[in-house]
């Protein structure tokens, strides 16, 4: 294990690696930052963003990033300093609503979850969002959605509601939409509750533990693998890259721990580097 960057970052989430560029992108939500760290001098590059922002996704054909800030989608220009360019508002009859976790598919369509900002009500929607910014809503019922992530053909999603501890997988129809959910596996008190996650080219689905203190591999019939521990207890999602994408690189969180919990955790917060034993898959580009 290697620590990349130890600040503290209030909610770290949505690794996404950048082949091109041998970097990693990652968001702090309530931090309102967008980090970038560069693989080839170890430096690490901040922007502070206008509204939490949620997550960014490489596009295929043009520069910058497709961006979920607080409940808008858009473009994120990386001028100095960075411009959000609003395309669509999500749920706009929910006030209490934001976007949350998002992944591109091989298609270039991004998978979206959005929650309840306060983490009670069941208010939260899985959607699809195409190349020409049509927003499709596949599932809802949600507390926490998290963590979209397909396996290595494609013909499987999986996708979370954390607060439920349960993580659900659909079969892709042929017409890109998806088929009754099924559950893939469950968090048992012990285990914290299931956050972000990756699937590697084997099709083992690697699963962040918010409050559990580790990442686990789950096999594709939901059979725990393997696991690795951390040094802080707020988990929250990871993914592959690297030169050879067998890096797999961590987020954390810092945030609502005590006094007491942010002193026996320094690391909280902290973006980590794993070696996982596995080569993982290029992250998906929105064609849009």
């Amino acid at each position: 294990m290697r620590v990349l960057d130890p600040a503290a970052a209030l909610l770290g989430e949505g690794p996404v690696w950048i082949a091109e560029e041998n970097a990693l992108y990652w968001v702090d939500i309530k931090g309102r930052q967008l980090n970038r760290y560069d693989m080839t001098d170890d430096a690490v590059t901040r922007w502070l963003m206008p509204a939490q922002l949620c997550w960014v996704i490489a596009r295929r054909h043009a520069s910058g990033f497709i961006a979920g800030l607080g409940k808008a989608i858009g473009v994120l220009h990386m001028s100095e300093p960075p411009v959000f360019e609003a395309k669509l508002d999500v749920e706009a009859e929910l006030p209490g609503n934001r976007l949350n976790d998002a992944k591109a598919d091989g298609a270039g369509n991004i998978w979206l979850g959005t929650m309840d900002d306060t983490e009670r009500r069941p208010d939260g929607a899985l959607y699809a969002l195409g190349a020409d910014f049509s927003l499709r809503r596949e599932d809802s019922g949600y507390v926490v959605a998290n963590g979209p992530a397909f396996s290595p053909d494609g013909v499987t999603l999986y996708h979370t509601d954390s607060a439920a501890r349960t993580v659900y997988r659909f079969r892709r129809r042929a017409d890109g939409g998806l088929a009754e959910r099924e559950v893939f596996v469950c968090f048992q008190p012990e285990d914290g509750y299931p956050d972000g996650m990756t699937v590697d080219a084997q099709g083992g689905v690697w699963v962040a533990h918010w409050g559990g203190g580790r990442v686990t591999r789950f096999l594709p019939d939901g059979t725990r693998d393997r696991a690795i521990e951390l040094p802080v207890s707020q988990v929250t999602s990871c993914a592959f890259g690297g030169k050879r994408l067998d890096r797999l690189f961590v987020t954390s969180a810092a945030a609502g721990l005590s006094a007491a919990a942010r002193a026996a955790e320094p690391l909280a917060g902290a973006l980590f580097e794993l070696d996982p034993g596995v080569v993982g898959l290029l992250p998906g580009r929105f064609a849009g």
